[in-house]
């Protein structure tokens, strides 16, 4: 399917730039209000999953913490078949038993799986998700400015770190749970979007060097035809992930749930700022290059 008519998004970038930066203003006083709800894995505790024959109520599991004594700081989670206890600080040996016996008493087949993760292990995991994500966006940028030119890449950047800022943004005003799957979800995100401006930014590359770009109108209108053309293979691909991600959301089950909640989530935003962010950011700073009415040169491949 192909539209008959071109859209301006050059026009639309405006409206979606405002947007864009009414969503950042709102993520940055929500996290610096609430910040952020880190899971076990970026805070020191213990998480315990505990797989049952049966299904057990919050109302079954809490009385038998609190016989032992760990109920206070404790967080229950049942699900289908099973049960997830989070606890805000590290449980002994002694407490792991007496738990496990107490569970015992509701299941005699109950299995568990416990993590505990100290304050040091808490911390190194936290830098090391940032410099994953840093990482990630320095060799974008190495690539990028290479494969096309510096502007391409600094646009492309910003396309990415408003994906990614969009994502921890929602986690924090709706104080969902951040775990290492949400870092690898957002490194999924940076991934995809990344791909999906590349294949924008390709056309829009192959259009400038076969086309006459004299004046900043002429760039404008490269810039949507550009995008027009590859609109159709965007929103497909984009949808295409997005049905997936949003079943497995539906259905993949309870740990992978904000992972997947988090893909879709960037997914949406990954489409949106290939068209609306990406490519007019690469327009502005064409523009500059551009200020007396010269002819453009095109980037080399």
């Amino acid at each position: 399917m192909h539209f008959k008519k071109e859209f301006d998004f050059v026009k639309l970038s405006k409206s979606a730039f405002i947007f864009s930066i009414v969503l950042t203003i709102a993520g940055i006083i929500a996290l610096a209000a609430f910040g952020l709800n880190y899971s076990v894995d970026f805070r020191a505790g213990s998480n315990v999953d505990v797989k049952l024959s049966k299904n057990v109520t919050k109302a079954e599991v809490q009385p038998l913490l609190d016989n032992i004594g760990i109920g206070k700081d404790a967080t229950v989670s049942p699900g289908d078949n099973r049960v997830n206890i989070r606890f805000t600080k590290e449980l002994s040996e002694d407490q792991d038993e007496q738990l496990k016996t107490a569970i015992h008493k509701l299941d005699a087949t109950a299995s568990f799986e416990i993590n505990t993760v100290d304050p040091e292990m808490a911390k190194e995991l936290g830098r090391n998700a940032i410099y994953s994500v840093l990482i990630s966006c320095i060799g974008i940028i190495i690539y990028v400015s290479i494969r096309f030119e510096w502007r391409f890449a600094l646009a492309a950047i910003i396309a990415l770190l408003h994906d990614a800022f969009m994502v921890v943004a929602i986690f924090s005003i709706f104080r969902l749970e951040v775990s290492l799957t949400f870092i690898v979800a957002v490194l999924t995100i940076i991934g995809y979007s990344i791909n999906d401006t590349i294949v924008i930014f390709d056309r829009i590359r192959e259009n400038l060097r076969f086309g006459k770009t004299k004046t900043r109108e002429d760039l404008a209108k490269l810039l949507n035809h550009s995008v027009n053309q590859m609109l159709m293979r965007s929103l497909y691909t984009a949808f295409t992930v997005f049905i997936a991600a949003f079943f497995l959301f539906l259905f993949g089950g309870e740990s992978i749930k904000m992972f997947s909640l988090a893909m879709v989530i960037g997914l949406i935003f990954g489409a949106y700022s290939s068209i609306f962010i990406a490519s007019p950011l690469w327009l502005f700073f064409k523009y500059k290059q551009k200020p007396n009415g010269k002819a453009v040169k095109p980037s080399k491949a």
